[in-house]
């Protein structure tokens, strides 16, 4: 009898925690960087506030700057988590979350050329990001330290 009495309120927090929205993951907060060799990548992400993260990065060889772009993570009206990206003064590429959790988080967009998809996750005090097609296909991934330490 105790197990029917549970069982509402069981699947009524659950269908809460279904519509309670992605927060914005302040996981991915801090200066980050990359080096093989001469070749070089680092990316920033501020602290979330007002429903937006801002990010920048940049990358190269030597002292050569090959690629940058300037990104954002926002909260949009429907309350779901996007990744706007404008790269190298392109128009700006809206890719939509498919999947947020503690440490990682999953954007795309299937109308874009190449990346299709943008996955960054935490482990421990490395950031990793990958880009790839929607299959899984053509990815790069890049494994960022934080600076600094």
């Amino acid at each position: 009898m105790r197990f029917l009495f549970l069982l509402p309120l069981a699947m009524a927090s659950s269908i809460a925690a279904a519509n309670t929205p992605a927060p914005l993951p302040d996981w991915m907060t801090g200066a980050w960087d990359k080096s093989d060799g001469a070749k070089w990548a680092d990316e920033y992400w501020t602290p979330p506030r007002a429903g937006m993260m801002i990010g920048a990065s940049r990358s190269g060889e030597g002292e050569m700057l090959e690629f940058w772009e300037h990104m954002r993570i926002e909260r949009g009206p429907d309350g779901k988590l996007a990744f706007v990206a404008i790269a190298a003064d392109q128009q700006p590429v809206r890719f939509g979350a498919v999947r947020a959790g503690q440490t990682e988080i999953i954007f795309e967009n299937p109308d874009h050329d190449y990346p299709q998809r943008i996955r960054y996750w935490r482990e421990g005090d490395i950031l990793k990001a990958e880009i790839s097609l929607l299959d899984g296909s053509k990815a790069v991934q890049f494994l960022f330290n934080r600076m600094g330490g």
